[in-house]
């Protein structure tokens, strides 16, 4: 089943770059929401070596079509080499809030 509506998550190095991130993207009219958690501690390999980070995690809504266009958005503007942006289906969900969400992007 192919979802009209995505959920993207991207993690940062700061509150700061998150809200920036999140604002260009609402301006461009490119996601309906973004929710900004702080306090994420992410654990990973970077350059062979466990690493990890306090990080800034974004969870912003959107259609799937935007896709292509948040990323693109997201890797210009991103502090990091390789940011994350990775996107959920969105199988089901509260009709009137994906009837608002739909309305607000383009």
């Amino acid at each position: 089943m192919k979802s009209k509506f995505l959920m993207i998550f991207v993690t940062c190095p700061s509150a700061q770059e998150a809200k920036r991130i999140a604002q260009s993207l609402l301006k461009m009219r490119l996601i309906a929401c973004a929710n900004i958690v702080r306090g994420v501690e992410s654990k990973f390999i970077w350059n062979g070596k466990a690493a990890s980070a306090r990080e800034t995690l974004i969870i912003m809504k959107t259609t799937a079509g935007n896709f292509r266009a948040v990323a693109e958005k997201i890797e210009d503007i991103h502090s990091y080499d390789v940011p994350e942006i990775i996107a959920v289906p969105v199988i089901k969900g509260n009709a009137a809030y994906l009837k608002w969400a739909a309305e607000s992007v383009r």
